[in-house]
Order: structure tokens, then sequence, then C-alpha cells
């Protein structure tokens, strides 16, 4: 992963004291010699420190959660997430190890390190740069749902994953709750929505699949940042990405990249053998008009979406979807990139 297909982004660290306690731990893991290692910053993001690290047997990533996100409202989180984040890299490379970096060593601080890998862009420069590929975005929804299929109805990884609290810190209460706040209109269904997601447990959730944290690898798409992971409804996955791309579509005004969505929704429902396919692309199609309005009034604002108009197409479809409930498929079909 170069620099630049890290895709949280990544703060630089002002605690000497905890990056001596890294480099440490990494001598104490086997990952570094007794010479000076060097922690360079991978800068960008909001939820974590994360660092380049050379060692004797070649290049490593060191991530590190932070308790308080970069963001302009006050956002807490607990740092117990990475071990969250552990463990659905590891789950993950159990389905398939294309999928996600290999972790080589968990690290105090709920810190650890994993394997890098160059010359793998991430797929949102990719979208930005207009290089849209529809053939990928499936296989994005294949590995979705690939490791949804393997721990769905699993008691095991419901046990592994009990995250309800991290999950309500950074995905429900932000994108959610934090909106229906202030918006009485649409409270009580984004409420009611809200109370929904958080009592599914059906299968193992990443709770972060955006092309900022996809790489695409030469094997397929390469999943990071699962900071956010919880056994939960695996609609969350397939609305989260599905999102990205539609905001993606207006920012752009680019057909290709409705097509994308369409492939990766058309590709995850293929990929369903554990309930009624109807019901979870209802149920994400409800989640992805919720999310699309949290972009332009959440907590976590696209950062992209800058121009008042594109929020203005988005806030507007939004809002009229989130009182009309369209499965996932219909929503993206008859998703707008211009004003209508």
């Amino acid at each position: 992963m170069p620099p630049t297909s890290l895709a949280h982004g990544f703060g630089r660290s002002c605690d000497v004291t905890a990056d001596a306690d890294i480099v440490d731990a990494l001598r104490e893991a086997g990952l570094a010699g007794e010479g000076d290692v060097v922690l360079q910053p991978l800068t960008g993001g909001v939820s974590c420190d994360v660092w380049k690290v050379e060692t004797p047997a070649g290049p490593i990533v060191v991530k590190r959660p932070l308790p308080q996100l970069r963001v302009a409202a006050e956002w807490l989180a607990p740092v117990e997430r990475g071990i969250s984040e552990v463990r659905w890299l590891r789950r993950a490379c159990g389905v398939d190890p294309r999928i996600a970096p290999e972790v080589l060593a968990e690290l105090p601080g709920h810190a650890f390190a994993m394997r890098f890998l160059p010359g793998c862009p991430v797929w949102k420069d990719e979208l930005m740069a207009g290089r849209v590929d529809a053939a990928f975005a499936a296989r994005v929804g294949q590995g979705i749902a690939a490791v949804h299929a393997a721990t769905a109805h699993n008691d095991g990884a419901r046990a592994d994953f009990p995250n309800d609290e991290m999950f309500r810190a950074l995905r429900v209460d932000p994108f959610l709750l934090h909106v229906a706040r202030n918006n009485a209109e649409h409270a009580p269904v984004l409420t009611a929505l809200a109370d929904d997601l958080a009592s599914r447990k059906i299968a193992l959730v990443h709770g972060d699949v955006s092309p900022k944290n996809i790489l695409v690898g030469a094997d397929g798409p390469v999943f990071l940042d699962a900071e956010c992971a919880v056994y939960g409804d695996p609609a969350f996955d397939l609305a989260f990405c599905t999102t990205h791309l539609l905001l993606k579509a207006v920012w752009s005004g680019d057909a290709r990249l409705n097509e994308a969505a369409a492939a990766l929704v058309a590709a995850y429902r293929a990929g369903i053998d554990w309930g009624d396919a109807d019901d979870l692309l209802l149920r994400a199609g409800k989640l992805t008009a919720a999310l699309l309005l949290a972009r332009v009034e959440g907590k976590s604002p696209a950062p992209y979406l800058t121009d008042p108009e594109h929020q203005r197409i988005v806030r507007d479809q939004a809002r009229a979807l989130i009182l009309a409930t369209q499965p996932i498929d219909a929503l993206v079909t008859h998703w707008k990139r211009t004003p209508a």
C-alpha cells in the first residue's frame, strides 16, 4: 500500500512517547531491527494515525486508532475498534486471502501492523480520475457478499464482534441519528431505521465499504479499514458503498457511475444465499436513501461534494426517497445526476 492507497487517512501523530512505544512494540514482535526505525506518517484522513515503516523484511504499515476523530463536529469513538479491524481482516483473509491485507502483529494501544501492498491504486482515486470499470464494481459486490455469506448466522462470528456501542458511535449516530435530530420531517423514519439496523444480527459487517477503503489489486478488490466491523445487518455494507458511487455520479455527471452501482448491486444480489434477497435489497434501499442525506447533512459530509447545486440534487432526491421506500436496485436505476 503506497501512501495514496491507505484510504482513511491519517494524520501526523504528535505523541512522541506513543510513537516510541510503537517502535518498541515492533521490535518485540520481531518486525524491526535494533537500528533506527522511522515512522513515516501517511496523511489525509480522520480516524487513525498510520505510518509506513521500513523493516529488514521490507515495508509494513502500522495503524493506531484515535479516540477523537478529525472532523469539525465532536466525534468520539472507542479505540477498541482496532481489535475489531484486526479480526475482520483475518476473517476476510480466511474467506479469500486476496481481498484483505495480511495482519502481521497486534501492538499496544489497539494498534496493529499489516503487510504493505505496492502498486495498488485506491478505487476512489480511479473513479475521481474518470477510470470507471463496472466489472471491478461487480467484483466489489462479490467480495462483500462472500464475507457475508461465510459469516451469516454464525455464532462464532457473532461472539467475536460484539461491537454495537462502537457501531453506534461510528455509524448509527453520525449518519442517522445526527440527521434525525436536525430534521423533524424525516426524524421518525430515520430513528426507526436506526433501531432496525441495531436489532438485526445476521452476518459480519465491514461498516466502511467505501471506494477510499478499497485498493484495485492485481487479483481484484482489497478491502481496508474495517474499524466499524460489527455483527449486524449486511444490507448496510451494500448501501454504504452504493451511496458513494451515486454521490460521485452527481459530482461528475458520469453515467458510468450509475452503471457501476448497478453492477455492484447485481453481483451482490447473486451472492445472497443466507436469506431473502428481496427483503435485503429493500432494507439496503432505505439505508442508501438515509446515507445519501447524511453525506450532505450528517457529521461526515462528502468532502468533494462542495458545489451547492450538487448538494441540492443529492438532498432533494434523498429526502424524497426516505419517505418513498424503494429497493436499492430500483433506487440506482432512477438516481438522477443532474437537476430534474
